[in-house]
């Protein structure tokens, strides 16, 4: 059976093929990814020669190219990971955002709403069982105070060209469940850490910097919030989604970790005065830079939904998480 995954060159992406092509020998992956500076080949070392993995090397917004990809290997599945996902660069450059985020994202979802159904509600018998599944980001739900959580009925305020761009895409996925008549599920996740993340992200840029002897960046006072959950547990809540989530439905994967961006850094700089002691304390590199315009506060999931319906659970506490986390990426920045 073909499955489509786009983006899968990225951080979550190749994170989930390695884990998908390991725990469902029956699939073939192809994996389509445009290699921007967020994608690369190193991502996909371990499975680069997988008798059932295909690199193709194209953009979801060529929609020719979509199209001659599901004529090709009649997809009976798609994994939509594909998306412009740096807030900052959303900020600078938000063009690039609208049409990979929004106009390639219907691209994707009507060509394979064309090659799987008939009409609206009327599926190709062939693709009964055909899924779309758009992975989407908590950050399109806005930002909250001090209490409370992000639910699946939580209202859309994207305060970012970056989530804007995103609450569009997941609206459009939304449109052709309840117009046509997809077999479409939407997962909206809380802030992933782990292997293979871009070096611009926190953690990354933390570590980095910390063992470079760099100063290490924290916007404003710190204090900003985020629920981070480790990317291997991401991929199983993803694989759960696709396979037995309810159609038409969406499913918030968080981590249950609240931590604001000065407490992962100390957090890092402690861990690493342990395993890579150097003269001073590695939190003496910590400096205050100016805030992120339009900084949301806090992020955080409630995963009940998945939970409770799909029995999924989250097996790395950020305690674990984060060790394996800064072992991977000691021996990235120093070989």
């Amino acid at each position: 059976m073909n499955i489509l995954i786009t983006g899968g060159a990225g951080f979550i992406g190749s994170n989930f093929i390695g884990y998908f092509l390991g725990h469902n020998p029956h699939f073939k992956v192809i994996n389509l990814d445009k290699l921007t500076y967020a994608g690369s080949f190193n991502n996909l070392v371990e499975i680069e020669n997988h008798p059932n993995y295909t690199f193709i090397k194209g953009d979801i917004c060529n929609r020719s190219l979509v199209e001659n990809l599901f004529n090709t290997y009649n997809f009976k599945g798609v994994i939509h990971f594909a998306a412009e996902s740096h807030v900052d660069n959303s900020i600078e450059n938000p063009n690039e955002f609208i049409n990979t985020n929004v106009v390639g994202t219907f691209n994707l979802i009507d060509v394979a709403k064309n090659h799987w159904m008939e009409s609206p509600h009327k599926i190709k018998e062939e693709h009964l069982n055909s899924r779309f599944h758009h992975i989407s980001t908590d950050e399109v739900y806005g930002t909250l105070g001090k209490t409370g959580l992000f639910t699946e009925k939580t209202a859309y305020a994207p305060n970012s060209p970056y989530s804007a761009s995103k609450a569009s895409s997941d609206f459009i996925v939304r449109s052709y469940f309840h117009t046509y008549g997809m077999n479409l599920v939407t997962s909206n996740c809380s802030n992933n850490y782990g292997p293979k993340q871009h070096d611009e992200k926190l953690i990354p840029t933390i570590i980095r910097k910390a063992i470079k002897g760099e100063n290490i960046p924290i916007y404003g006072d710190g204090k900003n919030i985020r629920d981070w959950l480790y990317v291997k547990d991401h991929c199983l809540g993803i694989d759960l989604v696709f396979k037995e989530g309810i159609k038409g439905e969406t499913y918030n994967i968080g981590g249950n970790n609240e931590k604001n961006n000065l407490q992962i850094a100390n957090t890092i700089c402690s861990i690493l005065d342990k395993v890579r002691p150097q003269k001073k304390p590695y939190k003496e590199q910590i400096i205050f830079v100016k805030d992120r315009p339009g900084h949301d506060f806090r992020y955080a999931i409630d995963a009940s939904k998945i939970e409770n319906d799909l029995g999924w659970v989250a097996s790395e506490s950020f305690e674990s998480g984060i060790v394996k986390t800064i072992h991977w990426y000691i021996k990235k920045y120093t070989g």
